[in-house]
């Protein structure tokens, strides 16, 4: 996607062709800049702070950082220490254990003399591997706008309802339930984006609303709690989010409020999608309710927030009294049976264990 004017994705191989560098995502929107990764500790601090996040983006990073561990060690010792180090800095994301267990399987074998070389091409190939995987999803959501879009003139858009970002920056490019967004409105289709704020961390206020502006998208910033009433008037056609982690049995794990989303959407009979590339889909699980972790963090993401102030400058306030207790999930699990379908790099498939296996035989 591009950046005023210029191609970006959001993690890629510095031009000294070892370190990493990604867009620092914790200093959108109010700043564009890029941060270098140069050592395990680095990569795994990007992930925990969030400077990169989004479930498909963690995976890829993880690869990245296991690349840079065996650069300065590539021993058995080593290879198992980054890849623990990796898997504690986020819970939920499935996509974090597969890059891991994908790059584990592919080093091991090797020569400690050739595993740095190695760790490089797959972590590439994953990167690559996931902008085919978004692309792919695009195209399957897109249609599904082009039927709703039509009969309809331009001056009668299809409303999409998102929340949190799952656009390209939480992605290695294009993004999953943006994706097809992107692709509609690329292709003439009257499209604007409901597009929730999303406390705490406010994804979808500085970062969905920053993507879809930068691209000319028609989209209005929203509180979390208008959703549903929007629905109640008619005013979404579609709500489309995505998923850090998905159950063999279509159970979706998503940021805090999808869940709430998806109520509203089933008691006002709007279609809710959900945008699930292959690696989000955890088959080892069958209930998300109680089986998927759900990743309690730092407490000051709910009590505090960053914006400009008048002068031009940033500044972080205290929102909540001195001394009140805050908890801060920052996921929930929306069970299959409000989830319309799931669109899949494959195609779209029900919720459900027979939808998924019919793609994905593999996974069975």
């Amino acid at each position: 996607m591009k950046v005023d004017g210029s191609a970006y994705r959001t993690v890629w191989l510095a031009g000294d062709g070892w370190s990493v560098e990604v867009i620092d995502q914790t200093r959108l929107p109010h700043a564009f800049a890029v941060a270098r990764l140069t050592d395990l500790a680095g990569a795994a601090a990007a992930i925990r702070t969030m400077v990169v996040r989004g479930a498909p983006l963690i995976g890829a990073t993880a690869a990245y950082g296991m690349a840079l561990a065996m650069r300065v060690a590539p021993d058995d010792g080593a290879l198992r220490e980054a890849g623990r180090v990796l898997f504690a800095t986020r819970p939920t994301a499935v996509n974090l254990r597969w890059a891991l267990e994908r790059m584990t399987a592919r080093l091991t074998p090797l020569a400690p003399a050739a595993r740095a070389e190695a760790a490089y091409a797959e972590a590439a190939a994953i990167a690559d591997e996931d902008v085919a995987i978004c692309r792919a999803i695009g195209e399957h959501g897109c249609t599904l706008i082009e039927g709703m879009a039509a009969g309809r003139t331009p001056a009668r858009p299809i409303n999409i309802l998102t929340h949190c970002n799952a656009g390209w920056l939480a992605t290695v490019d294009w993004g999953t339930a943006l994706a097809p967004v992107y692709l509609a409105f690329d292709r003439g289709l009257p499209v604007h984006v409901w597009v929730d704020e999303t406390r705490p961390r406010n994804q979808g206020a500085s970062l969905t609303a920053w993507e879809l502006g930068r691209h000319g998208v028609p989209h209005t910033v929203i509180a979390d709690n208008v959703g549903g009433h929007l629905m109640q008037h008619g005013k979404v056609d579609l709500c489309l989010v995505g998923t850090d982690r998905t159950t063999a049995t279509g159970d979706v794990c998503n940021k805090i409020g999808t869940y709430l989303k998806a109520l509203a959407a089933f008691d006002n009979d709007v279609p809710f999608y959900v945008a699930a590339p292959s690696p989000s889909i955890d088959w080892r699980l069958r209930d998300g309710v109680r089986e998927i972790p759900i990743e309690e963090r730092c407490g000051r993401e709910l009590s505090e927030i960053t914006g400009r102030t008048g002068d031009g400058g940033l500044a972080t306030v205290t929102v909540t009294p001195a001394g009140s207790p805050v908890g801060n999930y920052a996921f929930d699990v929306t069970p299959a049976r409000l989830v319309t379908g799931l669109i899949t790099e494959r195609g779209v498939s029900a919720a459900t264990a027979e939808g998924l296996a019919a793609l994905f035989p593999e996974g069975r």
